[in-house]
Parts: structure tokens; sequence; C-alpha cells
């Protein structure tokens, strides 16, 4: 049986990062910076089948926030115009410093993104002490969010199972091969296939996913829907359909996604079966 049969009927989960910290409306006018925006563009890639909302949030003039009352505006919006779907709040490093970057998770949010590690970005150092890795662990732990982990090298990826069997990790392992950031892991098949492997002999019952930054972001959505893993899209990794295009929309980059799943025979997981498979408690 191909591998591309194997898993079909198998659901999977789309995630849309919708904004992220570096992308401007400068470089795509579709990149949502407001909360409004960010809500219509949401309620649009749901329409178009992500189930899970990564989210950061920028101040008025679109730089990078981690500012506590936005991530509430947000969230409150989520919920209103795209009830069910879960939410997956940023304490990436780019948002902001030390504890600044866990100010929002008293909200309560289903999901936060993790990272279990350092590594270089493309001007600078990724900075994530074993400090922080634990305070953050204890905040998600203390208001029962479910970390996604973001695996920016191996060396996470063990990390993250480590934390996970110590119980320092609240809720189901759920960890994300992160490839294609510059200076870090690059967008390679025999890396990508080297860590599913990884996964499945480390953490056979965890599920993962996988996403691609640039040019690679539809490389990777494949290679893990083929492989029966979950992935991630959206205007936050990459702000183009190919070198000429701008991608119009999160949903466009949620909807060739979509097409992949039906080339590959796996339904499209909804929110509530997302939340099934991961572990998350009712909407």
């Amino acid at each position: 049986m191909s591998e591309a049969n194997q898993h079909a009927g198998k659901p999977c989960i789309l995630c849309c990062a919708i904004t992220g910290s570096v992308p401007t409306q400068a470089d795509n006018p579709a990149v949502p910076i407001t909360v409004s925006e960010q809500v219509e563009s949401s309620q649009a890639a749901v329409e178009a089948g992500a189930s899970i909302i990564h989210a950061h949030v920028r101040n008025e003039d679109g730089t990078p926030s981690s500012d506590p009352e936005r991530f509430a505006r947000l969230k409150e919006g989520l919920e209103k115009h795209c009830p069910g779907v879960v939410i997956q709040f940023s304490t990436g490093g780019r948002s902001g410093a030390g504890k600044d970057r866990g100010g929002m998770l008293p909200l309560r949010p289903d999901m936060a993104s993790l990272s279990v590690g350092s590594n270089n970005f493309p001007t600078r150092v990724y900075e994530n002490s074993p400090e922080l890795i634990t305070w953050l662990s204890s905040e998600m732990q203390k208001y029962e969010i479910t970390p996604e982990i973001e695996a920016f090298d191996l060396s996470h990826i063990l990390q993250a199972t480590r934390h996970h069997q110590a119980g320092n990790l609240f809720g189901t392992l759920y960890v994300q091969f992160v490839m294609g950031v510059k200076n870090a892991m690059p967008v390679d098949k025999e890396i990508f296939d080297f860590y599913r492997h990884t996964m499945e002999t480390r953490a056979p019952d965890a599920p993962w996913c996988a996403a691609g930054v640039g040019p690679g972001q539809i490389l990777v959505n494949e290679w893990a829907i083929a492989a029966g893993g979950h992935t991630r899209a959206g205007l936050e990794d990459n702000i183009r359909l190919d070198k000429q295009t701008l991608a119009p929309s999160n949903a466009a980059l949620i909807k060739r996604a979509a097409d992949l799943c039906d080339k590959y025979e796996r339904p499209i997981a909804t929110p509530a079966q997302t939340r099934e498979i991961l572990g998350l408690r009712p909407a």
C-alpha cells in the first residue's frame, strides 16, 4: 500500500497562522493587522477548512505586540465569529521579551505555542532559556492550555518528549516541525522524514504537524498530509501563491492545503474533531 493511501480517511488538522510578527501590509495588503481584520481573515480561513487559528497581535503601527488586552479582544472576536474554532496564542520571542511573552496566558486560550530551545533566526538568536521555558510551561499547566511545541531543530523534539514524559507539559504532546526559517532547519525531505521517524519512535501516540516558511510552505503541507500528519498554512509563514503572485488571503493558502487533503483522501478535521484529536476541552 502506498503512503498516500495508507493514511486515507484519517482527518487532517489545518492550522492557519494568520498574521505573525514579520510580514506587513506593505509586503502583502492581505496581511491582517488590526483585530477586526484578523477576525475577518480567520472567519474566511475557517470556512476554507482551518480548525486552529494561530494568532499574534500587533500594535496600531503594525509592530509586534504581546499586549494581553489585544489578545483578549481577538479571542472575543474569534469566539463570536468562528464558534468552536481552536484558539492558539503565540508566546514567540519576536512579540516580547521574558515573561511578557506569556502575559496573555491567563486568558486561557485552548492552546499556545511553546519553543523549548534556542536557535538562530535570520538576524538574531531566538533565545529560549531553560528558566523561561519552565515558567511558560508552568503557566500553561496553571491555566490548562495545551502547548504546541515549535520545533526548529531536532533537539527541540527530543526536549519536548522529555518534558512531556516528566509531566511538565499540560495535555497531549503536540509537536510542530518548523522548516524553512533562514539559519535554522531548511525545507528538506530527508530531514522531515527523520523528524517524523523520531516522533514515531519517541512518542508513537503523539499527533504531530509541520509548517514550511516561504515557498517551502506548500511542499511541507504536502509532505505532512501524505505522511499522516497535520499541517499549517497562512500569511505569517508565506505571503505568496507563487513567485509572481501574492496570496489574496489566508483562506487561499488554507484552500491549497485543503486541496492536498482531497488529493490524499484525507478528510479535513472539523474544530470538534481537532479538539478530540488533541484532547482539548469542548468549545
